[in-house]
């Protein structure tokens, strides 16, 4: 009777771990999103690699409803909403960082 607790236990533990978004969809490779922000007009790509889970080359969360990354060179978190197209980038500073929103589609 414990063994079978502690392997039900394993096996719901295993289910609620993150997966990445090719296991649950079957999305291999790359592909560039386009960012726009909503503000100022401008727009860039930013491209993930579904295989290596990584976002701009940086290592990448991707799970079926986000991708989430860091960015070493400006020091930004990043978070792609995958449904809505809605990136979060999150800076930190002494006072108090800011947050700016973009808009995305796939391409």
């Amino acid at each position: 009777m414990r063994k079978s607790r502690l392997l039900l236990g394993a096996g719901l533990l295993a289910a609620a771990l993150p997966v990445s978004a090719g296991a649950l969809e079957g999305v291999h490779g790359q592909t560039s999103i386009t960012c726009t922000n909503q503000a100022s007009g401008a727009t860039w790509q930013v491209k993930v690699d579904y295989d290596h889970a990584t976002a701009d080359s940086y290592p990448a969360q991707i799970s079926d409803t986000q991708i989430s990354w860091k960015d070493a060179s400006d020091g930004g978190n990043y978070t792609l909403d995958r449904k809505s197209g809605e990136l979060t980038v999150i800076f930190a500073s002494s006072t108090g960082g800011y947050f700016l929103h973009h808009r995305c589609k796939g391409n």
